[in-house]
């Protein structure tokens, strides 16, 4: 377990193998790594709004002598590092570049200047350990050439998809792209083969019925009731329908309805999200989301709307680009640290929109030490251990190396 205490022992020996991750960069690189990643943090923007961001991205990629980078899906890039044999694989490293709604508590120096807006989920660190696998690769290539991709917009779950729009993942026979991950320490790394995050699918259903006075309820046809019913039954979906083997989520986050205590209202709404990490539950739930909106909106004689709105794609790793992504990091930190998740992460991440057209593996790479806070993402302490810049960074390179045809 990652949360148990090591010995002394297998702690010395982690903590060696991240020092030698960041005894692979220079100590000029590794100033100009956490120099990039504390510009980022300071200057958070937020979905589509990176332009700021792009521009510091693009100044720090030409600084590490990486000169063919451009503009791709509006406010991303890609640069593309020449590899050492002309037809190799061609390999794309994934870092995800925006900001989150949240306003940081952390009281570090270099905490966000932008009210109400933070790197609160690591993007900072992405964006910052991608390029630093960049300096690595610009010194020693690897086989094929290499496309950094550094995307927009993964929190509303759209920058994946412009950037396969664009084309800068033409030709690319596999993706490599990690996380920080607060429960696990610095040099452990989760690269496991099959799903690793879930579909993000959200719901909207309006009930509508005739209204009328909350006295007489009988002249009416009432909505809330079937609302009610609907959020109690709709999660006999997990508990009855699907394959208990497989995770699955129904939550209703949203329900609105009347205005008046006296008052039973022409319209009730509710809203909430599916997730699944398959596609064989995706459609059970999705399915049987507006098949249960509609048959206890019939037994309440009223009208059920229902609308399906699609999200990203369970997020499955490939079992080939898993492998090498195991070879990497085992070669770099030693096999003991690769980790597991303990349970199903029904969170959501638009590198699955990837996974579904090439071979790909998104790692978790922990950020924790002892004596720091185990703040979680998307909370405004969250504060990771910047050491985990250079053990991502090394384990992209590599991921990048074995990929193409050895390191």
């Amino acid at each position: 377990m990652s949360g148990a205490a090591p010995s002394a022992t297998v702690a010395a020996a982690r903590e060696a193998r991240v020092a030698a991750c960041l005894d692979r960069f220079t100590a000029a690189e590794r100033e100009a790594v956490v120099t990039l990643r504390r510009t980022l943090h300071a200057a958070p923007e937020l979905s589509w709004q990176e332009s700021g961001t792009q521009a510091t991205l693009r100044a720090a990629l030409q600084a590490a002598g990486i000169p063919d980078v451009r503009a791709i899906a509006r406010t991303g890039l890609v640069a593309t590092i020449p590899g050492r044999v002309p037809g190799a694989p061609v390999i794309a490293l994934r870092g995800d570049i925006d900001a989150l709604p949240i306003h940081e508590e952390t009281g570090l120096p270099f905490a966000s200047r932008h009210d109400g807006v933070m790197h609160a989920c690591g993007h900072d660190m992405h964006a910052s350990w991608t390029v630093a696998a960049g300096l690595l690769l610009a010194r020693a290539p690897a086989a094929g050439d290499v496309r950094l991709i550094l995307q927009p917009a993964e929190e509303v779950g759209q920058g994946a998809s412009e950037v396969l729009a664009s084309g800068a993942l033409d030709g690319v026979a596999a993706i490599f792209g990690g996380h920080v991950d607060w429960r696990f320490r610095v040099g452990e790394v989760v690269a496991t083969s099959g799903p690793l995050a879930a579909s993000t699918d959200e719901f909207t259903i309006v009930f509508h019925g005739t209204g009328g006075h909350g006295a007489r309820p009988q002249d009416t046809r009432d909505p809330v009731v079937a609302l009610a019913a609907f959020v109690m039954e709709v999660q006999t979906l997990v508990s009855r329908r699907l394959d208990p083997g497989l995770p699955g989520v129904v939550s209703v986050g949203v329900v609105e309805a009347g205005a008046a205590a006296n008052v039973i209202p022409e319209r009730a709404r509710c809203a909430g999200t599916i997730r699944a990490t398959v596609p064989a539950a995706r459609t059970l739930l999705r399915e049987g989301v507006r098949a249960l909106a509609e048959s206890v909106a019939a037994t309440h004689r009223v009208r059920a709307e229902v609308t399906l709105h699609d999200g990203t794609p369970p997020l499955v790793n490939t079992p080939r680009a898993a492998a090498w992504a195991q070879q990497a990091a085992g070669a770099l930190l030693g096999d003991e640290a690769l980790r597991v998740l303990a349970t199903a992460n029904m969170g959501g991440e638009d590198f699955a929109y990837y996974t579904e057209r090439m071979d790909g593996c998104f790692m978790r790479i922990g950020t924790w030490r002892e004596g720091r806070e185990r703040s979680g993402v998307h909370t405004p302490r969250f504060d990771p251990d910047e050491a985990a810049l250079f053990v991502g960074g090394a384990v992209l390179a590599e991921c990048a190396r074995i990929a193409s045809g050895g390191s």
